[in-house]
């Protein structure tokens, strides 16, 4: 059942109306004096998040709804409601309101919708979300975001079992079908045959074959894009094993893949001009005897030999060898996500993405997007003093080192070092998961700066 319903329905909708300190007074002036006295009754305040329901004149009835909101937050305003109010039809009153510019009435809305959410793969739910009375177009601006972010979060909160490379694969091909886009694959052994040996090195020990599904779609005249996403369906942090709460969520580590995959599918729905390429290498960094080891050195296929100094660093091994491959292509962007490293979260904690560029304007053209669309994002410098810390005396480099400083920094450095110079690059490390509820953020799986690229790259090739 979707959240949003068109306004044609026809179907009563209870009135909400949004309020702060300072809108308070002309909402209680417009009620009558049994609703100005159950609302003094209640203690209600106008503070972010409060509710209150008032009674109409037939009895069981509900006549309207205040909420107090921050006008600064519109994402959050409506996002805790769906499961708080009654089941049953609401709308923005068109009696005042804190929020009057379209584009924080659409964020205040798309907020209802993605609090709305729920993951039932595995489990039903007796209690229905309450659904919003909004225009045709509002629904036609939103509904892709809203699918593109389920998308996401179905993705990442689905197990490993049922959410492995072939399902990855299953996923960009659903999107080819659906857009009249070509897939092509490099599985296992073939991709040592066809030189992506770091992504086979990081996924050889699963029973599952590692791959690197590549989708391209547009015309070749356009302006070339291409979309990378970390595709480690689980990783137990091969020999160089992780804790078991180190371990437990794991299955989100391809929340990098779910994001390319989910703003792939933003483009090609929406018919940017570009021809974009959508590249995902996906694996299990499994352990079984045939795993890799630390010490070993790899050559790249960019060339570069790298030493193998933690087999829990293995998310920038499986996309070295894909930023290789995007740059053979001399796109004029590339961009990609991965939820890469947990000092971006020491750093940033879990609600900002970190985001890494070569390109001073390209940052400040997504952080302005970002901004825009309530989808906040953090750069952070590629200081390439510290490369130092990925030095190897057997290697080019490694893909770690001893030092605990500056991990997110680091790792980005070592991408880098697979982009050259005169490439435009961005990449954004993403926790991909809400530790507990927020309103329209429930917990569990997230897109984080989705948005925020959709409208930049909306902005950069409209």
């Amino acid at each position: 059942m979707s959240p949003l319903i068109d306004r044609k329905s026809g179907k009563r909708a209870v009135p909400i109306e949004t309020v702060d300190a300072g809108s308070m007074a002309a909402a209680e002036a417009r009620l009558d004096t049994a609703q100005r006295k159950w609302l003094q009754s209640t203690g209600f305040r106008p503070k972010p998040g409060a509710l209150a329901v008032l009674p109409g004149s037939v009895p069981g009835e509900i006549a309207l709804v205040l909420v107090g909101v921050d006008r600064h937050n519109p994402m959050a305003a409506l996002g805790g409601l769906p499961f708080r109010l009654p089941e049953g039809i609401y709308e923005l009153s068109s009696d005042g309101g804190v929020f009057t510019e379209r584009e924080h009435i659409e964020l205040a809305i798309l907020g209802w919708a993605l609090g709305a959410y729920r993951f039932d793969r595995y489990r039903s739910y007796e209690r229905k979300a309450a659904q919003l009375v909004v225009t045709p177009a509002a629904i036609r601006a939103l509904q892709p975001l809203i699918d593109a972010t389920a998308e996401v979060r179905d993705m990442v909160n689905t197990p490993t079992e049922d959410m492995g490379p072939e399902q990855l694969s299953q996923a960009i091909h659903e999107h080819a079908k659906a857009h009249k886009a070509t897939v092509q694959e490099w599985v296992g052994d073939d991709l040592i045959k066809h030189n992506f040996p770091t992504i086979h090195a990081v996924g050889r020990a699963s029973h599952r074959a590692p791959r690197l599904i590549e989708l391209t779609w547009g015309k070749a005249s356009s302006p070339k894009l291409v979309i990378v996403g970390k595709g480690v369906c689980f990783d137990t942090g091969g020999l160089d094993i992780k804790p078991a709460d180190g371990m437990r969520w794991m299955k989100k580590d391809m929340g990098g893949a779910a994001h390319a995959i989910a703003l792939a599918g933003l483009v090609m729905k929406a018919k940017l001009p570009v021809r974009l390429t959508l590249l995902v290498p996906a694996v299990e960094n499994a352990i079984a005897g045939n795993a890799m080891r630390p010490g070993e050195v790899i050559r790249t296929r960019a060339g570069h030999t790298v030493e193998v100094d933690n087999t829990d660093a293995e998310g920038r091994l499986v996309l070295c060898d894909a930023l290789a491959y995007a740059v053979e292509q001399s796109p004029d962007l590339i961009v990609d996500f991965a939820t890469l490293t947990g000092a971006a979260r020491v750093a940033l904690g879990p609600e900002l993405p970190a985001l890494f560029t070569n390109r001073d304007p390209l940052a400040d053209h997504v952080i302005s997007s970002a901004e825009r669309v309530h989808d906040p994002l953090w750069r952070l410098p590629l200081w390439r003093p510290y490369r130092r810390m990925l030095e190897s005396y057997v290697a080019d480099f490694a893909n770690a080192g001893p030092s605990r400083h500056a991990g997110a920094i680091t790792a980005a450095l070592y991408l880098e070092r697979f982009v050259p110079d005169s490439q435009n690059w961005m990449h954004l490390d993403t926790y991909a998961w809400n530790d507990g509820d927020r309103p329209a953020h429930p917990r569990g799986g997230e897109a984080q700066g989705l948005r925020a690229f959709f409208r930049f790259l909306s902005e950069r090739y409209s």
